[in-house]
C-alpha cells in the first residue's frame, strides 16, 4: 500500500500548494521498515527556447564539449577495460596509501600565509620527482645524441706546405695555417704544458666538467655573459662538431657529444685533434704551426718554457700575443710563470727544473711562415696541378691540406734566372717603354732526367695570371731545326712515293740558297693559293751546297725545309712529340713546320732539348718529387724514361747544337755547352715567306741541364697575335735571349 500517495493527496486538499518542480517526493513504502522513504528526484522540465529558431534548436542538439571529451575518453580508455578489471584487485589495497600522498594544498590547519608553505614531505617528493625526471631526460638525451660524422671542415682544414729541392720551405697555401701532427710527434713536455693551463685532469674525468658547464650556464643565461670552464673534450668538440656560439642548446649538446666521444676515443686521441684544431693566434691552428709561427722551430724541438708560452695563447691570443702590446706582454709573462708553477704542482716539472726557467721565452716579432708571392706563385701553380694528376687526388682531397709538397725546383737557379728577367724588364723600360709595356717573357731549365728546376712565368701572378714559361703563344721558329734534323737521322728520306728510304747523316748535302723551291716526289710544291712554296733563309743569305750538320749550326732554313718534306712531315711530327714537344703545340702538317710553326712552351722547349743531351732518352717533366701529407708517405707516379731517337742521332745533334754554340760564342771556355738561337717571323706560318721577328729564343744544355729561353711581344688587351720585337730582344734577334739563358745556366 502507498501510503504516501493518500497523504499528499490529503494535503493537497486540506489547502497545501501543489510541489514545484524538482522538488522531492516522499512516499511511504509498507514493504520497507518503519520511517524508511526513498527518495525520487523529478528533474525539471526544459525551459522553452526564447528565440525558438532553427539555429537554436540545432545548438541544442549539438553535444556539449564535456560530452565530446566524453566520447573521445571513452573510445581511447575503452579497449583498456579489460585490463583495467583485472588490476583492479592488486590496485584497490593501494589507495588508501595514494590517497595519503595526495598533498592538501592549500595545508589545512594552517592560516596565513603558512596555508602556502608546501611541508618538508612536500619538498623532498618535489625534490625526488625532479631529479628522477631530470636523469630520465638526460639518460634518453644521451642515447639519442649522435656523435656527428662530418666534422666541421673548416676546423680540420690545413694548409699545403711547399719545398724547394733542398728541403726549405718555399710557400704554403690554404685558407688557414694548420699542420696536423701524431701525438707520438709532440714532446711530452709541450703536451703537459696544456694539460696543465687547460685541464689537469684529463686523463681522470669524464669528458665534461659539471662545475664549469654549471658556471658557464650561470654567466650565460643570468648575467648575459661567456664563461670557460670547458675539458678539453668539450673545446674538441666545439672546434671540430659545433660552432662558437655562446648559448645554451650548444652548450648542452656540446656535452652530451663530449661524453660519448669520451667512451667512443682515446684520451690520447682526443688530445691528438684537440692540438691540431686549437687556434693560436697569427692566423695558426694547431700546435705545429704555432711552434713555427713563434719560434721559428717545429713542435718536436720546442723547449717546456716556449711549450708553456704557446698554452697560454689558448686562454685567447688576441689577449696573450706577447708582441701585439705592453699589456699583452704583462698577461703572458704571468700566464707563463702559472702554467710552470702548475707543472711542478701535478708533479711534470720538478722544482729544480722549474728554477732553469726565469727568463720569459720571447717569439719572433712577426710570423716567419712563408708566403706565397711573385714568381712562387706560378711554382705553386705548376707543382700543385702535377701533385694532384701524379697522386690522383681530386681538387677537394688536396683543398682539405696537410701535403707536404716536395718540389723539384732549385733555389739557387730560380733566384738567377728570376734576378736576370727583372734586370732585363728594367732595362727595356729605359730603352723603349711603349715596346717593353707589351714584352713577355717566358723561361724554364729542366733537367735531362725530367726535373724541372727553374722557371720564370711572369712578373707577378697575382697581376699576370697565366705562366710564360708554360705558355703555347708564340711559333719556335728555326729553334725547332734540332727536331727535323733528328728526324731524318732517325728515319732517312724518301726520294720516290713509296720507295724505300735513304740513310742521311750529318755529312748529307742539301742546297742552302735563297728561294730554293720546295720539292715532293712528284715535283714541286704548290700551296693553296696555287704559288710554288721556296724557302727562306734569315737575312735571304745564300749558302750554295751544306751539310746538315753546318745547316743546323749557322741555321740555315731552306735545307730543312727540303729534308722535312724528304723525310716526311708525320715522322718529324713524330720526332717532336717523342722528344717532348705537346701534340697540340705541334703545327700544320705543311712545309712550314719544318721552319718551326709550332708553338712550344719554354718548359716544353726546354724538355725536347734535355732528350738530345739525355743520349735520345725523354723523360717528361715533372715539378714534384715526393709527396706526404702529415708525414705520411703519398703514392706518386714518377715519369720513366722512354727512347725517343736513337742515341748516336741524338750525339749527332747534340754535336751540331756544340757547333753552332761554340761559332757563336768562341769566347766561352765551359765545357759540354750546346745550344743555338731561333727566331720566329711573321710570315713563318704562311708557308715559309718571310718577315719581321715576333719572337727570339735560345734553348741549348749545359751538362744534364736545359734550359730554354722566349721573348716577345703581345697586347694581351687586344688579341694573341705577336707583334714585331722592334728591337725588345736585342742588337741582334738572340742577344736577350742568349744573356738570359746564361745567366740561368751559370755561364755568366
Amino acid at each position: 500500500m502507498v501510503t504516501g500517495a493518500s497523504q499528499g493527496e490529503g494535503r493537497s486538499g486540506r489547502g497545501e500548494q501543489p510541489l514545484d518542480a524538482d522538488q522531492t517526493l516522499h512516499l511511504r513504502v509498507d514493504a520497507l521498515r518503519a520511517d524508511e522513504t526513498m527518495q525520487l528526484r523529478v528533474p525539471a522540465p526544459p525551459e522553452p527556447s526564447p528565440g525558438g529558431g532553427r539555429a537554436e534548436r540545432r545548438r541544442s542538439a549539438r553535444p556539449s564539449a564535456r560530452e565530446r571529451a566524453g566520447s573521445v575518453t571513452a573510445r581511447i580508455l575503452g579497449p583498456l577495460a579489460p585490463l583495467t578489471s583485472r588490476l583492479a584487485p592488486y590496485l584497490r589495497p593501494l589507495a588508501p596509501y595514494a590517497r595519503r600522498l595526495k598533498p592538501a594544498y592549500p595545508r589545512p590547519g594552517r592560516t596565513g600565509w603558512r596555508r602556502w608553505m608546501p611541508s618538508w614531505r612536500q619538498w623532498l617528493g618535489g625534490t625526488l620527482a625532479s631529479f628522477g625526471l631530470l636523469s630520465a631526460f638526460l639518460v634518453t638525451a644521451y642515447a639519442l645524441t649522435g656523435i656527428p660524422s662530418d666534422l666541421n671542415s673548416y676546423a680540420t682544414q690545413q694548409d699545403n706546405v711547399y719545398f724547394w729541392s733542398d728541403g726549405t720551405p718555399m710557400a704554403r697555401t690554404g685558407w688557414v695555417q694548420r699542420q696536423a701532427m701524431p701525438l707520438k710527434d709532440i714532446p711530452p713536455d709541450v703536451r703537459w704544458a696544456v694539460l696543465a693551463a687547460e685541464n689537469e685532469t684529463f686523463y681522470s674525468d669524464p669528458g665534461i666538467s659539471v662545475k664549469g658547464i654549471s658556471r658557464a650556464l650561470f654567466r650565460t643565461v643570468g648575467e648575459g655573459d661567456t664563461q670557460g670552464g670547458s675539458t678539453i673534450t668539450q673545446q674538441y668538440v666545439k672546434n671540430v662538431y659545433l660552432n662558437q656560439n655562446q648559448t645554451v642548446s650548444r652548450k648542452f649538446t656540446e656535452a652530451m657529444i663530449s661524453l660519448k666521444l669520451d667512451n667512443k676515443m682515446s684520451k690520447d686521441k682526443i688530445l691528438e685533434g684537440y692540438l691540431n684544431t686549437s687556434w693560436f693566434g697569427r692566423g695558426t691552428y694547431g700546435i705545429q704551426r704555432a711552434s713555427q709561427a713563434y719560434y721559428g722551430k717545429d713542435v718536436s724541438k720546442l723547449n717546456v718554457s716556449e711549450a708553456a708560452m704557446l698554452a697560454g695563447l689558448l686562454k685567447g691570443a688576441g689577449l696573450y700575443d706577447p708582441t701585439l702590446s705592453k699589456a699583452n706582454h704583462q698577461r703572458a709573462v704571468a700566464r707563463w710563470s702559472w702554467i710552470l708553477d702548475r707543472m711542478v704542482k701535478i708533479h711534470k716539472l720538478t722544482p729544480a727544473q722549474r728554477a732553469q726557467y726565469k727568463t720569459f721565452p720571447e717569439p719572433l716579432k712577426t710570423n716567419p711562415l712563408y708566403n706565397t708571392g711573385e714568381q712562387s706563385d706560378y711554382l705553386v701553380e705548376l707543382a700543385s696541378q702535377y701533385a694532384k694528376k701524379a697522386a690522383h687526388l681530386t681538387d677537394q682531397q688536396f683543398d682539405l691540406g696537410g701535403y707536404q709538397i716536395y718540389t723539384t725546383f732549385d733555389r739557387k737557379r730560380e733566384k738567377a734566372l728570376t734576378d736576370a728577367v727583372t734586370k732585363a724588364r728594367k732595362q727595356a723600360k729605359r730603352d723603349d717603354p711603349d715596346t717593353a709595356k707589351d714584352g713577355h717573357y717566358g723561361a724554364a731549365s729542366v733537367s735531362t732526367d725530367g726535373r724541372i728546376l727553374a722557371v720564370y712565368g711572369g712578373p707577378d701572378h697575382r697581376t699576370q695570371g697565366y705562366n710564360e714559361s708554360n705558355a703555347t703563344t708564340v711559333p719556335a721558329g728555326t729553334a725547332f731545326l734540332p727536331f727535323v734534323y733528328a728526324a731524318g737521322l732517325e728515319h732517312g728520306v724518301h726520294k720516290t712515293r713509296g720507295g724505300p728510304a735513304t740513310p742521311v747523316t750529318p755529312d748529307t748535302v742539301y742546297d742552302g740558297d735563297d728561294a730554293v723551291p720546295v720539292t715532293t716526289p712528284e715535283g714541286p710544291y704548290w700551296d693553296r693559293s696555287g704559288k710554288k712554296v721556296a724557302a727562306h733563309n734569315d737575312g735571304n743569305k745564300s749558302y750554295g751546297r751544306i751539310t746538315l750538320r753546318e745547316a743546323l749550326a749557322k741555321s740555315v732554313n731552306t735545307p730543312f725545309m727540303q729534308l722535312g718534306m724528304d723525310t716526311g712531315l708525320g715522322e718529324v711530327r713524330q720526332t717532336a712529340q717523342a722528344s717532348g714537344l705537346l701534340s697540340a703545340s705541334i703545327g700544320p702538317q705543311v712545309p712550314a713546320l719544318s721552319l718551326g710553326s709550332s708553338t712550344p712552351s719554354a718548359i716544353r722547349m726546354a724538355s725536347g732539348y734535355a732528350t738530345f743531351a739525355a743520349d735520345g732518352t725523354h723523360t717528361e717533366p715533372y715539378s714534384v718529387r715526393r709527396i706526404t701529407r702529415n708525414g705520411a708517405a703519398v703514392a706518386l707516379a714518377t715519369p720513366r724514361p722512354a727512347r725517343a731517337v736513337g742515341a748516336q742521332v741524338a750525339g749527332d745533334v747534340e754535336q751540331a747544337l756544340t757547333d753552332s754554340f761554340r761559332a757563336a760564342h768562341p769566347d766561352v771556355t765551359t765545357p759540354d755547352v750546346a745550344g743555338k738561337a731561333g727566331t720566329a717571323d711573321q710570315g713563318t706560318t704562311d708557308e715559309g715567306a718571310a718577315g719581321q721577328n715576333t719572337a727570339a729564343w735560345y734553348a741549348g744544355t749545359a751538362g744534364s741541364v736545359s734550359t730554354a729561353v722566349v721573348v716577345y711581344r703581345m697586347d694581351l688587351a687586344k688579341s694573341l697575335e705577336p707583334l714585331p720585337l722592334k728591337g725588345l730582344a736585342g742588337a741582334t734577334p738572340d742577344t736577350v735571349p742568349y744573356a738570359l739563358w746564361s745567366a740561368a745556366m751559370g755561364l755568366d
